[in-house]
C-alpha cells in the first residue's frame, strides 16, 4: 500500500514538474515570438516608410513633369494663337485693301458706263442722221436696203458653202477610202491564217472488199447496229475498198468514221463490240469538242464563256461552210475584228467576243426551222451575253441593223475571212451555174452584145452595142445589173460589174 501511495505521489509530482517545465518552455517561446513579431513590425514600418518616401518622390517627380509638359503645351498654344492672330490681322488688312480696290473699280466702272452711254447716244444720233441722208440719196428705205444686202450675202454664202462642202466631201471620201484600205490591209497582213480549207470526210477506206461482208454482218445485224446507235446511213456499194457514211450531222459522221476504223483495225465486228466501241468514241468526241472550244476561248483570251457555250463553240470544229472550217473561221473573224477595233480605238474585247460567237448557231443541235443567226442569238442569250454581242450575231449577215461599231467590225471581219483567196471553195457544178447565171443576167438587157464572167466569177464584163446605146444608158445599166445580181444570186465577197461601150472604125486597104 505504501508503495502504491509512493508511486502515485511520484506520478503526481512528475506531472506537476512536467507541467511547470512545459509552461516555462511555452512562455519562452511566446516571448521569442513576441520579440520576432516586434522585429518584423519594425522592419515593416521601416519598409513602409521607405516605400512612402519613394512614392512621394515619384509623385513629386510626376507632378513636376506634368507641370513642365503643361507649361510647354501652354506655351506652344500661346505661340500658335499669336501666329493665328497675326494671320487674321494680315487677312483683315488684305480684305480692307481689296475692299478699297473694289470700291475704286466700281466707281471707275460707273464712270466708264456713263461715258459709254454718252458715246452710244452720240453714235445713235449720227446713225439716224446718216440713215436719213442715205435714204434720201438712194431713194430706198432702210428695210429695203437691208433686204437687198442680206439677199446678196446669202447667195454668196450659199455658193461658198456649196464649194466648201464639195471640197470637204471629196477630201473626206478620199481620206476615208485611203484610211479604210490602210486599216484593212494592215489587219489582213497581221492575220497569218492558212489558205487551205478543211473538208468533212465521209468515206472510210477498207483493207479489202471482204471487210464489207463483215461490216454488214449476218442478216445485216452489224450495219443495223451501227446505223441505229450512231444515227447515220452507211452505204456499201460497188465502190472498191470503200464505205460511204451519209448524215447531215458532221459530228455523227466523225463518230461513225472513227468507230468503223477502230472496228476494222481490231477485226472483232459484232453488235456487242460495236456498241462498246461507239460508246468510247462518243465520249472521246465529246471531250474533243469541249477541248477545241476551250482552246479557242483560251487562245483568244475571252473570259466568262459558260460550259454550254464552250461546247457549242467546240462543235463548230466539225462544221464546214463552202469547205471552210467554221471554228477556224470564227477564230479568224475574232482576231480580225479585234485588230480592226484596236486600229479604230473601239472595244477590242467586245469585238473579239462578237467575232468568236457570230456563227455559234451553226453548232446548235436543234432541228428547228430558224436560221443559224437566230439559233446563235438564242444560245448567246441563254449564256447571258450582252446586247451588243447579241446584235453582232444577228447583224453579221445584215438581218438587223448594227447598233454599235463593234457589230459593224464583226460584219467586216466575217466578209474578209470568207472572201480571202483560198478560204472557201464550192463544187464545180455550183461554180459553173453561178457563172452562167451572171452572164445570163447581163445578157438579158437590151443593147448587150456579149457578157463574160471572169476572175473566177468576181467580175462580169458587159460589152454594149455602140449604135443602140449611149454613155448615160451604160452607166444606168451597170447599176441595174449590180442590183439584180445582189437580189437574185448568193455569193461570197463582192462582184465587180464593168460595162464597156466603145466605137471602133475598121477599114481595109486593098
Amino acid at each position: 500500500m505504501l508503495y502504491v501511495l509512493i508511486g502515485l505521489l511520484s506520478i503526481l509530482l512528475g506531472g506537476i514538474i512536467g507541467f511547470v517545465i512545459r509552461f516555462i518552455i511555452a512562455k519562452n517561446r511566446l516571448n521569442s515570438a513576441e520579440n520576432r513579431a516586434e522585429i518584423i513590425l519594425k522592419e515593416a514600418k521601416l519598409e513602409a516608410e521607405s516605400q512612402k518616401k519613394e512614392l512621394l518622390l515619384d509623385a513629386k517627380t510626376f507632378l513636376i513633369q506634368e507641370r513642365n509638359n503643361f507649361e510647354k503645351e501652354t506655351k506652344e498654344r500661346r505661340i500658335e494663337l499669336q501666329r493665328l492672330e497675326k494671320r487674321l490681322i494680315q487677312k483683315e488688312e488684305q480684305f480692307e485693301r481689296r475692299f478699297n480696290d473694289v470700291e475704286k473699280r466700281e466707281k471707275l466702272v460707273v464712270d466708264r458706263e456713263k461715258e459709254y452711254n454718252e458715246k452710244v447716244n452720240d453714235i445713235t444720233k449720227l446713225q439716224s442722221k446718216w440713215q436719213s441722208e442715205i435714204e434720201r440719196i438712194s431713194g430706198l428705205t432702210s428695210e429695203q436696203a437691208k433686204g437687198i444686202l442680206i439677199k446678196g450675202i446669202e447667195e454668196e454664202a450659199r455658193k461658198d458653202a456649196l464649194v466648201l462642202i464639195n471640197k470637204i466631201e471629196e477630201e473626206a471620201n478620199r481620206n476615208a477610202n485611203r484610211k479604210a484600205k490602210e486599216i484593212i490591209v494592215t489587219t489582213i497582213q497581221r492575220i497569218a491564217s492558212e489558205a487551205t480549207s478543211d473538208a468533212t470526210t465521209t468515206t472510210v477506206s477498207l483493207p479489202n472488199d471482204e471487210m464489207k461482208g463483215r461490216i454488214i454482218g449476218r442478216e445485216g445485224r452489224n450495219i443495223r447496229t451501227l446505223e441505229t446507235l450512231i444515227g447515220v446511213d452507211i452505204i456499201i456499194d460497188d465502190t472498191p475498198e470503200a464505205v460511204v457514211i451519209s448524215s447531215f450531222d458532221p459530228v455523227r459522221r466523225e463518230i461513225a468514221k472513227i468507230a468503223l476504223n477502230r472496228l476494222i483495225t481490231d477485226g472483232r465486228i459484232h453488235p456487242t463490240r460495236i456498241e462498246e466501241v461507239i460508246n468510247k468514241v462518243m465520249a472521246e468526241v465529246n471531250e474533243m469538242i469541249y477541248d477545241e472550244g476551250e482552246k479557242a476561248v483560251l487562245n483568244l483570251g475571252i473570259p466568262g464563256i459558260s460550259t454550254e457555250g464552250i461546247i457549242n463553240i467546240g462543235r463548230l470544229y466539225f462544221r464546214t461552210s463552202y469547205g471552210q472550217n467554221v471554228l477556224h473561221h470564227s477564230i479568224e473573224v475574232a482576231k480580225i475584228a479585234g485588230t480592226l477595233a484596236a486600229e479604230l480605238g473601239c472595244d477590242v474585247a467586245l469585238a473579239k467576243r462578237g467575232g468568236l460567237l457570230h456563227d455559234i448557231g451553226k453548232g446548235s443541235q436543234s432541228d428547228g426551222d430558224s436560221s443559224h443567226t437566230e439559233a446563235g442569238y438564242d444560245i448567246a442569250k441563254k449564256m447571258g451575253e450582252s446586247e451588243k454581242v447579241l446584235n453582232s450575231i444577228l447583224s453579221h449577215h445584215g438581218d438587223v441593223e448594227p447598233n454599235c461599231l463593234e457589230s459593224i467590225l464583226v460584219q467586216a471581219a466575217d466578209a474578209i475571212s470568207a472572201s480571202r483567196p483560198g478560204a472557201r471553195r464550192e463544187s464545180l457544178d455550183s461554180y459553173i451555174k453561178r457563172l452562167e447565171a451572171l452572164e445570163k443576167i447581163a445578157e438579158s438587157y437590151e443593147g448587150v452584145e456579149k457578157a463574160f464572167a471572169i476572175q473566177a466569177g468576181r467580175e462580169i464584163r458587159v460589152i454594149l452595142n455602140n449604135a443602140t446605146t449611149t454613155d448615160d444608158k451604160a452607166e444606168g445599166l451597170a447599176r441595174d445589173i449590180a442590183k439584180r445580181i445582189e437580189g437574185e444570186l448568193k455569193y461570197p465577197g463582192k462582184i465587180k460589174v464593168t460595162v464597156i461601150r466603145e466605137a471602133r472604125f475598121i477599114e481595109y486597104a486593098r
